[in-house]
């Protein structure tokens, strides 16, 4: 495969051949070990040292089948998930070499497919043991934090701890609300080690682990086991490079101790779910009870806004060992506990202010600990790419990058229809546009929408000196809307399309979003152990954005057509152009007709031909194409090979026979 590498805001090949990476992240089950590590399985974590990863995203004799479905399904690109749990969860400094072996062969034989890969290490809300995913578990014996009384104390949301598994199947919006697991970045759990990973140098700088400051042993740990990746899949042509961390937290920098994030500000709107200030975070962690507002969805007001009060820690339990100092940043003098066992903020702004300057989480912490991702990853292979992510709003909100990227950097925000994610609903025919907060209507309004809130994000790229590419490194839907409405009709015997129809249209405004604005972009995402079971899911948190499921495969149907195990095909199995001889100027499907059309400036010095991607599942029975300015090479099932005949505006137009 020809390397790739970043060229202003695109990805071009060593023929000069601009690049369009359309792809899927892989998988969603990847987070938790292999085999029964999912969600759906109660746990303590006490086996936190002993897990293995081997296995995930699927086992190595399973990987021709599902490497040939996404083959087949015009999949050019993977995003392929690890954590740094999977390779240290033994101990510090002792790396799963039999997991390294597994993952060093599933990126080879990705290869093999015709798919460039690029490593993200993934975490979701910090650990397993935090109520998502990433982090090993002996990293909490380190901070001095006992893991297992963290969901006793409220300071996190654990579906194993919450769930009541006697009634399986079912969601149970009392002990585990859908899709709550997000609210953990705001739960002491989390925002104690986020702001001791970005930020312990300046927030804890007595805290030495080991001989090193906090920040230093936790990141040194965590580039560490990417190192121990990148040595392994070092020789690939097809490897592009490495992911910066995947959609991180800022904990409680940048925020004053006492801000509950109830404010709606446009760039920092509110979240749902409890309010937590700094100072009810770490004061409640002690093993203080609470009393906190609860923010609930408020259509007329645009935004999340107080709807109850609710008490937090009734338990009063404390999340540190008694055997710790407890509590750096009160260690460090921001905040003390009074003679009558109540809290007095020390320092309202100590989380805002260092050496009596004002913070900013991205110019002072994330951007810099993106350059020290690109200065390892560069020490193997200085071509690699990072692809630089920010806390998972920010892309849309701020989609600035406030500071300097390292070279080779992408732009690999994420981008997602919250009320869809959130709510498991797809708001059609009428949809709200959440930022602009008007309704728009139908189809055609839904992809504007989407393109207004993409075009924010690739601004990013374009505002960077030089310019980056974009690459969406998640987006995607939730199959299982209106409570499995399409799950329930397959369990009937009804196994028509037509189940599909609103996962159709979803996807396919988003697609056609991206397609205006030419960007790259991997899918979340493609679970191999993906079940129609609204306790299961994709294996993790209830979560359900899998493209692919086992119980969609009807016997004696082929891979990557319905039956295959393949969900609302329409929407993803799309044409699209991944080589251009020169710079596109429009790229259009039309879902109901398949007529695709592309234009671009052709450059005639580029020897590569323009290469479009014709997957069987839209054209079965072949194509007919009209031409200017360009011919066809060859004649390939699977593709369509054009050479363009002269400089200038060139055309093709694509249609079913």
């Amino acid at each position: 495969m020809k390397r790739l590498h970043p060229s202003g805001e695109w990805f071009e090949d060593e023929s000069g051949r601009k690049v369009i990476l359309r792809g899927v992240n892989l998988g969603g089950d990847t987070k938790v070990p292999y085999p029964s590590g999912g969600t759906h399985i109660p746990t303590d974590f006490s086996d936190h040292r002993d897990v293995s990863f081997v296995g995930r995203p699927f086992p190595l004799t399973e990987a021709k089948e599902h490497f040939t479905r996404l083959q087949k399904w015009g999949f050019n690109c993977l995003r392929l998930l690890t954590t740094w749990e999977a390779i240290e969860h033994k101990g510090p400094n002792e790396y799963d070499s039999e997991y390294l072996d597994y993952l060093t062969e599933i990126t080879r034989q990705a290869g093999e497919y015709g798919f460039y890969v690029f490593i993200d290490f993934h975490q979701d809300v910090w650990s397993r043991m935090t109520g998502g995913d990433g982090a090993p578990g002996w990293l909490f014996e380190k901070i001095g934090i006992d893991y297992t009384k963290l969901s006793d104390a409220d300071a996190s949301i654990v579906m194993q701890l919450k769930y009541d598994y006697t009634k399986p199947g079912t969601r149970q919006e009392d002990n585990y609300p859908t899709m709550c697991w997000s609210q953990n970045y705001k739960y002491a759990g989390n925002a104690i080690l986020w702001t001791l990973f970005f930020g312990g140098k300046d927030f804890a700088p007595n805290f030495f682990i080991d001989g090193k400051n906090v920040q230093h042993y936790m990141q040194d740990h965590y580039l560490g086991c990417m190192l121990a990746v990148a040595e392994r899949v070092k020789d690939f042509p097809h490897v592009l490079g490495f992911d910066s961390l995947n959609e991180p937290g800022k904990g409680f920098i940048g925020k004053a101790m006492n801000d509950r994030g109830i404010a709606n500000h446009e760039d920092d709107p509110a979240k749902p779910g409890l309010a937590w200030s700094a100072i009810d975070a770490l004061y409640s962690a002690q093993g203080f009870t609470i009393e906190l507002p609860y923010l609930g969805l408020s259509v007329i007001k645009g935004g999340f806004v107080p709807k109850k009060t609710q008490v937090v820690n009734e338990k009063q339990t404390s999340i540190w060992f008694y055997h710790v100092p407890g509590d750096p940043f009160q260690l460090e003098g921001a905040w003390t506990l009074t003679k009558d066992g109540t809290p007095f903020i020390e320092k309202n702004d100590y989380f805002q202010v260092v050496n009596g300057k004002p913070v900013e989480f991205d110019r002072d912490y994330m951007i810099p600990f993106i350059r020290k991702v690109g200065e390892a990853v560069h020490s193997v292979r200085k071509d690699w790419m990072i692809f630089a992510e920010r806390e998972a709003t920010d892309g849309v909100f701020k989609p600035n990058f406030d500071g300097k990227l390292p070279p080779n950097s992408v732009n690999a925000t994420h981008w997602y229809d919250y009320t869809v994610l959130i709510f498991k609903q797809f708001l059609y025919p009428i949809a709200l546009d959440p930022i602009r907060k008007i309704p728009v209507f139908g189809e055609n309004g839904i992809r504007k929408s989407y393109v207004n809130q993409l075009a924010r994000v690739k601004s990013g790229s374009l505002n960077v000196p030089g310019k980056v590419p974009t690459l969406i490194g998640e987006f995607g839907i939730p199959f299982d809307l209106k409570a499995g409405k399409a799950y329930k009709e397959w369990k009937k015997g009804n196994q028509s399309p037509k189940i599909w129809k609103n996962h159709v249209r979803a996807l396919n405004c988003m697609y056609n979003a991206m397609d205006d604005l030419f960007l790259s972009n991997t899918l979340w995402n493609y679970t191999a152990s993906n079940k129609n079971d609204l306790m299961i899911g994709d294996g993790w948190n209830q979560e359900d954005l899998s493209i692919y499921s086992e119980d969609q495969k009807i016997l004696g149907a082929e891979v990557d057509l319905y039956g295959g195990g393949g969900r609302a095909l329409e929407g993803f199995v799309r044409p699209f152009a991944r080589f251009i001889q020169g710079i596109p100027e429009k790229m259009n499907y039309q879902l109901s007709s398949k007529k695709f059309i592309l234009e671009w400036i052709a450059d005639t010095k580029i020897q590569a031909p323009t290469e479009i991607v014709l997957p069987r599942f839209v054209y079965p029975n072949g194509v007919k194409v009209e031409y200017v300015n360009c011919k066809p090479i060859a004649d390939i099932t699977d593709k369509l090979l054009i050479q363009a005949e002269g400089d200038g505006r060139a055309f093709v137009s694509i249609q079913t026979l």
